[in-house]
């Protein structure tokens, strides 16, 4: 078996043009005569490597608590892309079909193949971006997988990892009533033998 950390590291990851960066506190600290150290942090909901909650467009939409885990749970597909990711794409990276598709590259999921996504009924769809659709106007593709309650896992770190079938776990914090939040990111390859 071998493991792939598909996640940032926290303090030093990307954020989101405009989004409050990650910063961190230690309150107690053994150096200064505490007992233990302890360390308080403040983040916005999707630094880093997170996922998005149809919440975050749609404000009844599903909030991460209430995302079923079998949509961020399971076998998964990573496939390498650059550029704008088309319909077309969407339709070869599903032959044959998957549940969860990881684009490895430099890319973004355009209108249409948000739309074939849909119709294939992905339950993940996750990119190395901080976000899956274009940056200069994430909206419009943002609405059409959240109202599907297609999770969005942002911000993936896919550099050394190989195309390919692998287990996702993709967990975020159980943030209750939050729009999104961060998560801890691993692909498992399992021995083929």
């Amino acid at each position: 078996m071998k493991l792939y950390d598909i996640s940032q590291e926290v303090f030093h990851c990307k954020v989101f043009p405009g989004d409050e960066a990650p910063s961190f506190e230690r309150t107690v600290s053994m150096a200064d005569g505490g007992v233990c150290n302890l360390t308080v942090f403040r983040q916005c909901a999707h630094n880093g490597t997170h996922l998005d909650a149809p919440k975050h467009f749609i404000d009844e939409g599903k909030a991460v608590d209430q995302i079923e885990l079998e949509r961020v749970i399971g076998m998964a597909k990573v496939v390498s892309i650059q550029g704008a990711v088309t319909s077309e794409d969407i339709k070869r990276f599903m032959n044959p079909p998957c549940e969860r598709l990881l684009l490895k590259g430099d890319c973004f999921v355009t209108l249409d193949a948000a739309k074939e996504l849909n119709r294939f009924k992905v339950k993940l769809i996750g990119n190395e971006s901080q976000t899956v659709g274009p940056f200069e106007d994430p909206i419009p593709v943002h609405l059409e997988l959240l109202q599907k309650e297609v999770v969005l896992l942002e911000g993936i770190v896919l550099q050394d990892v190989p195309e390919g079938e692998y287990f996702l776990n993709a967990a975020p914090l159980n943030l209750g009533g939050a729009d999104g939040a961060p998560c801890r990111a691993i692909l498992i390859q399992f021995d083929s033998d």
